[in-house]
């Protein structure tokens, strides 16, 4: 995910811009740029690769302007490059443009609208932006260019456009990448968040998707594809220190989920350098060398991330893995290995439950590693190690971005440990390409929200109780997604291997029982699985299916982009995550504070 500045009619448009991406800098951090003009064909387009304050340091004082556009980007498609950082020009210049998200069909947009363009760079966003260009040589108006252009362009988009040969405008739509309108005093704003330009204004006015915008520093005419005026109401954003961090979102949850391509990358730049070389604290990755069995212990979501991660731990480092409930182990801690090595999972690095064995294991001179999002929290400071999980604040009680950030901190660590164990596996295993192609996947998985909001509809709005199935890691999938969705929603759900189904648990289907079923992994593991959805839909559950690319028939609900296995359980529980939220919200429910419950547990 990246993040969109704009303003018109300002004469600080560049410290507008600047500021903006400051906010937005956690939306991508690998290059930015900002476009500014004053006056017909005087625009400066400034790059960088890196962060803001690397695009800073560019900008001289000479580089000044009423309208402008930036961006602050994480790579999608193309390098991180100057090249490839937006804004981008169509091929004579005139135009520039800004870019969110992903065009699907970019490849057949070139192919057969732009042979003979010589692109700069490799993203799919100048293909958009030499689209318009061509569309206005071959004599379409701007306005008419950029609508033809949206007509075409499939997939998630917020695009900003300016012509510079008219600088008192910029061009603005949307398609399933969030983008609002700031309305200032004389000038007018656009942006991802309104965290961005809340300096300037707390007057908003949403954009929604296939809505066409053209906004002048007096003016903002919202209208759909075909030039059908929509009228809309500005809204305040009542931001202060208790919510700032939600932005215009409606619950932190669903912030929270969005936010997941953004943690991969941001653990991606954390743990590994720019040429894809780990860059693990190597104290860490000795001691688990000399552990004959790793032991994560932990609590709730976290457990159950721990679990996800075990095969995947066990495989890249050779060393067997067990997991432990924090409230058990604390008071009746089992017989160990010779050679323990302790990993305490904790979104807070507060948990009660965890810090009572670390106490233990301290006393009995157990290595230890906290892997957490708080850095200075109290698992960090008395473990022997730390991992921090750079997910940003977390504060929806239903955890979301830290049970993907502990699975991909712990591929890290065992990425680490194998390749200095020589393992044929862990050497293999690209894991900055393959946790880049997850953090796709999971923005692949968000812009098919509204497809899962109406499956939740119709399975969950009056459900008391309800399954998860999965054989594999995606077992241990359903004991997360079935934890997401009693806790928010208040549905009675359980998760169970399915392949136990018959063991006993069938006997609780019935008529209209929900039972959502998760399928990756191999053909013949999603064989199985599929058997023991036909014997629950005989005994009349509604089944809701969860599938892999590759691995789908026809009539599945979800699909979800193939991922490299090790990493599939990040992506299987995305959708999830939604449907425990649309679940909730079409109950009445609170969604970020669900009753009895607390986000940090911090007594026993």
């Amino acid at each position: 995910m990246c993040g969109i500045v704009g303003v018109v009619g300002n004469r600080n448009a560049t410290d507008i811009l600047m500021q903006g991406l400051e906010k937005l800098e956690y939306r991508g951090y690998d290059s930015a740029g900002i476009y500014v003009i004053d006056k017909p064909e005087s625009g400066r387009l400034i790059k960088s690769v890196g962060r803001i304050a690397d695009l800073r340091a560019k900008i001289g004082i000479d580089v000044t302007g009423s309208t402008g556009i930036g961006h602050t980007r994480w790579a999608t498609h193309g390098q991180a490059t100057e090249a490839n950082a937006h804004p981008h020009t169509s091929a004579t210049g005139r135009f520039v443009l800004v870019h969110n998200g992903v065009i699907e069909n970019y490849l057949q947009i070139k192919e057969e609208y732009l042979a003979g363009h010589s692109l700069k760079g490799e993203t799919d966003t100048e293909i958009a932006v030499h689209l318009i260009g061509q569309f206005v040589e071959d004599g379409l108006s701007v306005l008419e260019a950029f609508k033809k252009a949206l007509h075409i362009i499939e997939g998630s988009y917020a695009f900003a456009l300016v012509d510079s040969q008219n600088p008192d405008t910029i061009y603005v739509a949307k398609n399933k990448s969030p983008l609002l309108i700031g309305l200032g005093e004389g000038y007018n704003m656009v942006c991802s968040d309104a965290m961005a330009m809340i300096r300037e204004t707390n007057q908003f006015m949403e954009i929604h998707d296939k809505e066409l915008v053209v906004l002048t520093k007096d003016n903002v005419e919202v209208t759909d594809y075909d030039g059908n005026p929509v009228e809309r109401e500005a809204y305040t954003a009542e931001l202060d220190l208790s919510d700032i961090g939600k932005g215009t979102y409606p619950y932190y949850m669903l912030k929270e989920i969005d936010e997941q391509p953004t943690v991969m990358r941001k653990l991606i730049s954390t743990y590994a350098d720019e040429n894809g070389k780990l860059t693990v604290d190597s104290a860490i990755v000795k001691s688990v060398q000399e552990a004959d069995r790793i032991y994560i212990l932990a609590a709730g979501t976290s457990y159950n991330a721990g679990f996800a991660s075990k095969s995947m731990i066990e495989t890249l480092t050779d060393t067997p893995v067990e997991l432990g409930i924090a409230s058990e182990w604390g008071y009746n801690m089992p017989l160990l290995s010779k050679k323990p090595m302790f990993i305490l999972l904790s979104q807070s690095g507060e948990t009660a439950d965890s810090r009572q064995v670390l106490v233990k294991a301290n006393a009995m001179g157990i290595p230890s590693l906290t892997i957490t999002n708080v850095p200075g929290s109290t698992l960090s400071r008395e473990a022997t190690y730390t991992m921090l999980l750079h997910a940003g604040p977390e504060i929806a009680v239903a955890s979301t971005k830290a049970y993907t950030a502990q699975i991909a901190a712990l591929a890290f660590l065992s990425k680490a440990v194998g390749e200095a164990n020589g393992k044929k596996e862990a050497l293999e295993f690209d894991l900055v390409h393959e946790l880049s192609i997850v953090a796709q996947s999971i923005e692949a998985s968000l812009s098919e929200r509204e497809v899962i909001e109406k499956k939740v509809a119709n399975l969950l709005a009056t459900s008391r109780n309800a399954f998860y199935i999965g054989r594999g890691n995606d077992y241990y999938v359903a004991m997360e997604a079935s934890l997401k969705l009693k806790e928010i929603s208040y549905i009675q759900c359980e998760g169970f291997a399915a392949g136990e189904l018959k063991h006993g648990t069938i006997s609780l289907i019935e008529d209209g029982t929900p039972v959502l079923a998760l399928i990756s992994s191999s053909e013949t593991v999603a064989a199985h699985t599929r058997g023991n959805i036909q014997e629950v839909a005989a005994r009349g559950a509604n089944v809701l299916t969860v599938v892999e690319e590759g691995l789908d028939k026809e009539g599945d609900d979800i699909v979800v982009n193939q991922v490299h296995p090790y990493l599939a359980s990040i992506s299987m529980v995305i959708p999830t995550q939604l449907i425990a939220y649309y679940a909730s919200l079409q109950r009445g429910l609170d969604v970020d504070k669900p009753r009895n419950l607390a986000k940090a547990v911090t007594v026993e």
